[in-house]
C-alpha cells in the first residue's frame, strides 16, 4: 500500500510537542495591532495546544507529523 500524503497546508500550522500532543500558533496578532494591548500581544506569542476535539481530525490531515 503507498504512503498516506501529509495534508500540507496544515503540516505548516501545526507540529507536536515532546510529548507527543499537537501545537498550534494562536490568531489574532497579524494586524490592528495598535487596539490591543500589549499584554494581549505578548501571550499571543506562546503558542497554543488544539483541543481535543480535533485532534482526531489533524491525525487524519498529518499522519506522520
Amino acid at each position: 500500500m503507498p504512503k498516506m500524503k501529509s495534508h500540507r497546508g496544515s503540516a505548516k500550522r501545526f507540529s507536536r510537542t515532546g510529548s507527543g500532543k499537537i501545537k498550534r500558533n494562536r490568531a489574532n496578532k497579524s494586524h490592528i495591532l495598535t487596539t490591543k494591548t500589549t499584554k494581549r500581544k505578548r501571550q499571543l506569542r506562546r503558542p497554543a495546544e488544539v483541543a481535543e476535539q480535533d485532534v482526531p481530525r489533524l491525525e487524519r490531515l498529518l499522519p506522520y507529523l
